[in-house]
Formats: structure tokens, sequence, C-alpha cells
């Protein structure tokens, strides 16, 4: 017999009141409908274990409960447009994963939980995997993506595709992060108005909006750490190689990497040990035995912070007086916990990027060119020219910006090129041995922290992105990890702070990021502004 879950209701509805006292919000009727009465609202994957064990609900009931909520949030009221596409088989698995519990059978680490991947993930199902562009509207991988793989053997449910910053925002100049052909302006549930950050803008929001426990995102630079920030979560990007990038619409070869989303450092620990693993199809993840854990919530420790050594990088700093501000308390919370910070005013060395650009438009064209031929006979689209030449034709995909980094892209020659070969030797020499790895063994730290960005600005498609300040790109060239997490709010508007370090470190930023996490508890739930 099921247990009907009214204490987690009742408290979503006390919560609302407090949140909503006698509001006039044009979106209240629905929030009332929708958020006050959705019994998992910030439910973490140990709350699902523990009520699939004790049989309180079925796979099918929690699977129900957020396509409803993804209709009621995502494609009506507050209208997010944070989900692409709703997976038409879901309750179809849900059911078969009810099955195999009542079987007796053994049910994998994941089992039940709903998870959302950004439409640059390949699935071999009912969905296609677009990239946000309409060229690819329909596009039918041949198999899944390594990711989706893994996921499904771990028992989860794989609910849709997320909406991203087209091309993962590497189409054109002037963009608007979370905007693409397919789907439209994703919308940061914070602050309607406001700018989810990109690209892995639909996979953030859905996650902060409780549309799901989880999403998988991918990051090149900035696409993962920069919307869990702008959206109040939590966003891993691991080291290039301890994912396999098989089966995800490339950019970069170099600096791409599909890494976990969700609300706590633990649930995002959790999805990491489903992900990680050898993958013959992607060379990058040979470097990755030896070095990935199967079990990364061992390093989740409340006392994480005592006896580190932490680089708080200040380059960001004074670029916003309210931001510094967060950064300030956070710096003083990690002494109180027993760290010492060290100061440190550069990461790397100027002109690192302009080598990481040139890297990006060589592996981008080899990249998708190999992308579209995997697609085989059917393909919609055969090659990078081809791409190009379709959104000259369309009428939805140049309105509001151009194509420069795709026609970039296919002016460049193959990866045997000089050019290519000195920019990608340059940027690993300066991002890592005269950068990360130089500040870290000259300082002996354990990790460098620095806020991840400013709070997030008004989407604006005539402008385009209006970044204040970030602190992605030492990571993202040197292909090592980044954690960012909740550091605080300003006006309502979250901002994260990022904790990076050397290759395979995620122990070490896993046990940092859960200290300050469970000390801090910055995260809240949106209000749907």
């Amino acid at each position: 017999m099921r247990i009907p879950i009214l204490g987690t209701t009742l408290r979503n509805f006390m919560l609302l009141w407090v949140l909503f006292p006698g509001t006039s919000c044009d979106v209240s009727d629905n929030l009332d409908n929708s958020v006050g009465a959705f019994p998992y609202e910030e439910w973490q994957i140990d709350d699902f274990r523990e009520a699939y064990a004790a049989e309180m609900v079925t796979v099918r009931e929690v699977v129900e409960a957020y396509l409803d909520r993804i209709e009621a949030l995502d494609q009506s009221g507050p209208e997010l447009n944070a989900v692409l596409q709703v997976n038409p088989d879901a309750l179809k698995l849900a059911d078969s994963l009810d099955l195999l519990r009542a079987s007796g059978s053994p049910v994998g680490p994941m089992f039940g939980i709903p998870v959302l991947l950004k439409d640059n993930l390949d699935t071999h199902d009912a969905m296609a995997t677009t990239a946000g562009s309409r060229a690819l509207a329909g596009s039918r991988p041949m198999k899944d993506s390594f990711v989706a793989k893994k996921l499904k053997e771990s028992g989860a449910v794989i609910l849709g595709k997320a909406n991203l910053s087209e091309w993962a925002n590497f189409r054109g100049e002037l963009s608007s992060s979370g905007w693409s052909g397919m789907g439209g302006q994703t919308k940061n549930p914070y602050q309607l108005d406001r700018n989810p950050c990109g690209s892995s803008s639909g996979s953030a929001v859905a996650v902060s909006a409780n549309l799901s426990v989880l999403a998988i995102g991918t990051e090149t630079n900035g696409s993962i750490v920069c919307p869990a920030h702008a959206n109040g979560i939590v966003g891993i990007k691991p080291t290039v190689g301890l994912v396999s990038r098989s089966g995800v619409i490339p950019i970069s070869d170099t600096q791409d990497t599909p890494g976990p989303m969700a609300r706590t450092v633990k649930d995002a620990a959790i999805a990491l040990e489903s992900l990680v693993g050898v993958d013959p199809e992607d060379a990058k993840t040979l470097a990755s035995a030896g070095n990935y854990q199967v079990d990364y919530v061992q390093f989740l420790k409340k006392d994480g912070l005592k006896g580190k050594r932490i680089g708080w990088f200040k380059g960001p700093s004074g670029r916003n007086f309210k931001v510094d501000r967060l950064m300030e308390a956070a710096i003083a919370y990690m002494e109180s916990q027993g760290a010492e910070i060290i100061p440190i005013d550069q990461v790397e060395p100027a002109g690192t990027g302009a080598h990481s650009l040139q890297v990006m438009l060589y592996e981008y064209k080899q990249g998708l060119n190999a992308y579209f031929e995997s697609l085989g006979a059917d393909a919609p689209i055969r090659n990078l020219e081809e791409l190009i030449a379709f959104n000259e034709r369309d009428s939805i995909e140049l309105r509001h910006y151009n194509q420069f980094y795709l026609e970039q892209a296919q002016q460049k020659g193959g990866l045997e090129e000089t050019a290519y070969q000195e920019a990608l030797a340059s940027m690993l020499r300066m991002s890592r041995a005269e950068g990360i790895d130089k500040v870290l063994e000259e300082n002996q730290l354990h990790a460098i922290v620095a806020p991840t960005g400013s709070p997030a600005w008004k989407t604006d498609p005539v402008n385009g992105d209006s970044f204040q300040l970030g602190s992605s790109s030492p990571a993202a060239h040197a292909g090592y990890p980044n954690i960012s997490l909740p550091m605080g709010f300003v006006e309502g508007l979250p901002v994260g702070i990022s904790i990076f370090g050397t290759a395979w470190s995620e122990p070490a930023l896993l046990e940092i990021a859960y200290a300050f996490e469970q000390g801090t508890n910055h995260r809240k739930a949106p209000e749907f502004r």
C-alpha cells in the first residue's frame, strides 16, 4: 500500500503562501496548481530511493508528475521554454522499471530518476537530436550517445531533451543565450525577463524549476557552469575525458565535455558516478582509466574545507561590487571552516583565449562534418557547407543572429595544418604548465575559487548577451574540472561560485563544494517573478 505524500505537498503549499502573500502576479493561478501541489519539489535522489524502497510511489507516478509539471510550467504558465521535446516513451520506460522492481530483480543506482538531456546528446529513440537547429529537425541518430546509454543502464528515465543555445552558442555574433531556432528563447525562472545563460540553458532551468531531478549539459567554455550559476543550481564540468563525448554534437575535441547538473552537490556526484568510464569511441577517455571513481559520494564531507589551501582568483574582482560582497562573504566562511586562502591575480597568461578560438574553429569544422557523416545516408545535412546554406534559406535561423562562427570554421583547413597545431600546443602549454598547474604548484593549492559570473542580465534579442564577468576560461582551455554552486543572491537573482583545479581533481573539488554547500545552504527554489 502506498502512503500519500501529504507532508511535502502541505509544506510546499505553505511555502507558496509565504512567497506570494496576496499576489496578483499573472502566473499565480498556474503556480497554485503546479508549484504548491507538486509533491516532489526539491526532492533529491536519496528521497526517491527511500520512497521507491518503501513502495510509497511508483516510477510511473513520479514520471507522470514531472510530465504534468513540464506541461504546466514549461509549455504554459510562465512558459519557461526549457524542454525542447518530451520523450513519448517516458511512461513506457517508467512501467518497465516498475515491473523490474516488482520482479525482485536488481535495480541500478539511478533507478526511476527523471533526467533531461541537452539536445546535442544523441538518443536512438523516438526523439530527434537537433542542437536546437531547424536544419536537424527530425534527425534520428543511429545509436545512443555513450551518456544516454550509461544513464539507461543505471535505471534513469530520460524525460526528454532540453533547449539550448543553438549549436551550443557557437554559431553567430550578438547571440542570446538560451535561444534556438527549434525552441525559441528559454527564460530564467527567478525573473522571467532575465537570461538563463548558456549554452546548457534548458538543462539548468529545468533542474532549477523542478521540471526534472537531473539534467546533462555540455561545456566547451562556460556552458555548464554559467547556466548553473544563473539558475541557482550545481553544475560539474569534468576533466575532458572523464565522460565520453561519443554521440555528442561537437565543437572542440580538446575542450568539449558533458557533465551533470543538479540542485545539490550530492545529486551531481551521484550522477557523475553513472557517467564515467572508458569508451573506445572516444580516445580522450583512455586517459581516465585509473583516474575516474566509481564512488564520488565518499568525498562529500561536511568538514571538507578544513586544512585546504585555496587560491582566490581576483581577476573578476572590481567589476560588480554586489558580486564582490558575496565573494568576500564566501571567502570569510571558508576561512572560518579552517581553509587557508591565498589571493591569486592571474591564472593563465594573456592571449590563451586567442589560441583557444583558433583551436575551436578548426576542430568545429572537422567535428561537425564527422558528426553529420555519422547520421548515415538519411542525414538531413551532410556537411558544414550545407548547414550554412540551409541557414541562409531558412525564414527563422538568421532572423536575429548571423552565423559568423560557422562561416569562420568553414574557411579553416584540416587538423594537419601548422596553424592549428601551433595554436593547440600554445593553448595547452599556457593553460596548463604556465597556467593552472603552475599556480597550484607554486602556491601549494588544492583548488582555485572565483565568482562564476554576475547576476543574470535582461534577455535582449537586439544586442545579445551582456556578460560583466566570468571565470570559466582557465579550466575550459586546460580541459580541467570546474564546479559551480550557489553562493548567494543579488536582488533575487542567484550568483554562483566556481571551484576548479588540475586534471582528475574532481574528488578534492567535490569535497570543498560539499562543505561550502552544507554550511551555507544558498539554494532557493525560483519564484517565477
